[in-house]
């Protein structure tokens, strides 16, 4: 049947990541991601975080699978005169400049709508409009801004960020659902849009939980499902819920056998409510069964640190896959804590195309993460990140500038 969005042609001028996370999707789905760079240094990535020298590093080529790779000087009148074939030729430009470079580019909404009716032009900004709408914004900065920093870690520490990066693969994903979704609406009016995709914005909607309980909080003055319930204080704002879930499933991270050498020997248990008499005779301790204050879930509210305390003496005899093993069993909900060396190493991921690996000429094989998401009639293969402009010569062929232009671009340093 082909590829999901064979035919879908990507003018990519993202870097760094959330951009990249967006049109390497896209491109795992069948499209044709033209990714346009400075001759001699492309995106910056490249040259970051790099573990052989001279090569393209992990951060750049992990995130730039099964794109092609041109150089355009777009600042170049010539360089202009290329960019704008280029719109004409393509479904979709994406963008992660700062706010405005486009426009200084020549390139303005009007623009391109002049160039192509039918273009998309799709953009990932640290903030939507407003007081910060001109900031500069890394992950770490979106997390803070999104609400994420200040709900994480424990009560009597500082904020903390997740090493997920919510800020800009998290926000690469849902634009990069919103150049699906203006795809397919052109499909019926055959007329191209914007699509923005604010960082902050991103991360909110990520933690969309915390703001229900801003809300439970400012009713209720209390919440019960979090630890500081109920000898801590709450104030105004919705705190910091260590390892709590917040929800109306409690759980808690445990330490298992060998956490004393092993800093990932633990695991996350969810005492929930309908197998909670499992839970009881799992851990010997079926006297809570009869005890009025176990009896029910908010009647174990207050006590839930007792509880797990207890849990825990049990979960220290056991490795945290020995005890997976007997949970499961009991369908009681638990997960390892897995480290990125035991993920690395996990057959099924292997199996199911999450964990991937890729050969390429100047680096050899690496591992990197394939695509999570699964189609059945449009399978992804992941094909190895472009070199700094490998495509140009083919690329500028297909938008129908000869080989004499090439040339002649190239001797002006243009491409």
């Amino acid at each position: 049947m082909g590829k999901a969005l064979e035919g879908v042609r990507i003018l990519d001028f993202t870097h760094v990541q959330s951009g990249p996370t967006c049109t390497q999707l896209l491109a795992w789905f069948g499209a044709d991601v033209i990714k346009v760079e400075r001759a001699g240094a492309g995106d910056i990535t490249r040259g970051q975080l790099r573990d052989i020298p001279n090569v393209d590093s992990l951060y750049f080529t992990m995130l730039n699978h099964n794109k092609r790779s041109i150089t355009l000087d777009t600042k170049h009148p010539e360089g202009k005169k290329v960019l704008e074939t280029l719109v004409r030729h393509c479904d979709v430009l994406v963008e992660n400049f700062a706010p405005g470079a486009l426009d200084r580019m020549g390139f303005t909404w009007e623009r391109i709508q002049e160039l192509n009716p039918k273009m998309i032009v799709a953009s990932i900004k640290g903030f939507g409009p407003g007081p910060y709408e001109d900031c500069k914004v890394y992950e770490n900065v979106a997390q803070c801004a999104g609400g994420a920093a200040s709900t994480t870690g424990f009560d009597d520490g500082p904020p903390l960020v997740t090493g997920a990066q919510i800020g800009d693969s998290g926000t690469g994903l849902h634009l990069a659902l919103g150049i699906v979704t203006a795809l397919y609406q052109r499909n019926r009016t055959g007329r191209g849009q914007k699509v923005d995709a604010a960082m902050q914005d991103g991360v909110l909607n990520l933690c969309r939980v915390k703001l229900r309980d801003q809300q439970r909080l400012a009713r209720n003055h209390v919440m019960e499902e979090y630890p500081q319930f109920p000898n801590g204080k709450f104030g105004d704002a919705v705190p910091r819920a260590g390892n709590a879930s917040g929800g109306g499933q409690p759980g808690w991270i445990l330490k298992c056998k060998g956490w004393e050498t092993d800093p990932n020997a633990y695991i996350y248990f969810i005492t929930q409510a309908p197998v909670w008499e499992d839970i009881c005779k799992v851990i010997g301790r079926e006297e809570w069964l009869t005890d009025p204050r176990y009896a029910s879930p908010k009647a174990r509210l207050p006590h839930l640190k007792e509880i797990f305390d207890e849990i825990e003496k049990w979960t220290m005899t056991k490795t945290k896959f020995e005890a997976m093993d007997i949970l499961n069993k009991h369908d009681i909900p638990c997960g390892p804590i897995l480290s990125m060396k035991e993920l690395a190493e996990e057959p099924s991921l292997r199996k199911t195309g999450t964990i991937v690996e890729v050969d390429h000429p100047e680096r050899g094989k690496y591992l990197s993460v394939g695509n999570p998401i699964k189609l059945s009639d449009s399978p992804t293969e992941v094909v190895r990140s472009p070199l700094l402009g490998e495509h140009t010569d083919e690329v500028m062929a297909e938008i129908g500038i000869s080989k004499d232009q090439v040339a002649a671009l190239r001797a002006a340093n243009v491409i």
